[in-house]
């Protein structure tokens, strides 16, 4: 049976199940996808979409079985051999190699390349500068003035973040949020209109880290990514797709989580301001708040795995070369894991099982990181008695896989 329009699945929730894509991009962009993975949680929590401009595939779309489906790598594939971790297929010369796209033993061969960037000693020592940084972006913020707050606050700190990482020049750091931009929108790479403009602007990214790749293989080893990839026998000689695969992977997985992050932190306390007067009242609960900030948010909204073989997912028989979609927008509201889960409780005792960061081999190597990276901000914003006020609609990304804001109007006021 062909699915209905896209767009227009929000509209009529008696459409048949073998009808519903939740990989439609308007969903997103609308904001309500919450009726479709309700149901399909209830009805056909291993659900088969048979006619999507993806192509066919599952979707997983409850916690226990999004857990059960990354516990076995070696049935259910991440590799970008088969067509890596989103819905979209990138094969040919759009296939990426990328750790998160491997699996093992390679996945963690570069993983622990990558790792000592973020280990407690480095969180520690860039803590001082996030820290920094945040104080003096939040000092220069307009008081009663409207202002964007994705571009302002969001996108701008985690950009710094990631020139820190990298050691990228700083005055270019903007080039880094133009290429998670594009490296990010699975959207744009199904779309014959912009797949080549997205692939050139990968290309773009690769010469350019290339170069920073050359500087560093010649002076002696340092702790941002660009050199420890250098210097390693996993990561320092690998051909160009792969470098290209591995460079957007860590922009995008150090950027776009944390940016949406800190927005979607403003949209639920505009929501529920209860849970801001209470952070006021008492910052002690700030640690709590960011977990149920990264659960309640979900910045990216989905995983991808290839079966590798003939198994089953919660009873449901799946063959090998499946798709399978993991829904992890989905899995963060099951409501037999986190009780009236809609709702943002800074007090919520389980927020930490959150799947945002996924789960077993892949889990996000940056998790740390991006939680200190939204402390910091809200214990500077707290210090300064800033309450965020948003003044108008957002605009949402308009995707599947990045699951963000594109712009949010707010106004800060003094508490």
């Amino acid at each position: 049976m062909a699915t209905i329009a896209r767009g227009d699945l929000s509209d009529d929730m008696n459409v048949p199940l073998e009808a519903i894509d939740p990989s439609d991009a308007s969903l997103y962009a609308q904001d309500s996808w919450r009726p479709v993975f309700a149901r399909l949680r209830a009805e056909a929590p291993v659900h088969y979409q048979a006619n999507s401009p993806f192509g066919p595939f599952w979707s997983v779309s409850r916690h226990a079985d999004i857990q059960a489906v990354e516990a076995r790598p070696d049935i259910f594939s991440s590799s970008h051999e088969f067509g890596g971790i989103t819905v979209v297929d990138l094969f040919g010369e759009f296939n990426l190699p990328q750790f998160i796209a491997m699996d093992r033993p390679r996945h963690g061969e570069q993983r622990r390349t990558v790792s000592p960037a973020f280990g407690p000693g480095e969180i520690q020592r860039m803590a001082e500068q996030v820290r920094l940084r945040t104080a003096d972006l939040l000092d220069a913020l307009p008081i009663g003035t409207p202002f964007d707050w994705v571009d302002t606050v969001s996108t701008e700190l985690t950009t710094q973040m990631l020139a820190i990482l990298f050691d990228y020049p700083w005055e270019k750091r903007r080039d880094l949020t133009l290429w998670s931009d594009w490296g990010g929108d699975i959207e744009a790479a199904l779309n014959p209109a912009t797949k080549d403009i997205r692939q050139q602007h990968l290309i773009d990214m690769t010469h350019a880290l290339d170069a920073l790749m050359a500087q560093r293989k010649a002076l002696p080893p340092t702790s941002d990514l660009i050199s420890l990839m250098a210097h390693s026998d996993a990561m320092g000689d690998m051909p160009f797709q792969e470098r290209t695969g591995n460079y957007i992977l860590l922009i995008v997985g150090g950027n776009d989580t944390t940016r949406n992050s800190m927005s979607g932190a403003i949209e639920a306390l505009n929501l529920y301001p209860q849970e801001w007067e209470k952070m006021i009242a008492d910052p002690g609960r700030i640690q709590g708040a960011v977990a149920e900030i990264i659960r309640w948010q979900t910045p990216l909204a989905h995983m991808r795995r290839t079966a590798l073989c003939d198994a089953d997912i919660a009873g449901v028989p799946v063959k090998q070369g499946d798709k399978i979609v993991l829904w992890y927008i989905s899995g963060n509201r099951d409501e037999s894991v986190f009780p009236d889960a809609e709702r943002f409780d800074i007090n919520r005792p389980n927020a930490r099982r959150h799947l945002s960061f996924g789960f077993g081999v892949h889990r996000c190597v940056g998790a740390r990181l991006a939680e200190l990276q939204l402390q910091i901000l809200f214990e500077e914003m707290l210090a300064r008695r800033m309450t965020v006020r948003q003044t108008g609609p957002v605009e949402r990304v308009p995707q599947s896989f990045v699951h963000g804001f594109r712009t949010m109007p707010v106004i800060i006021e003094r508490h």
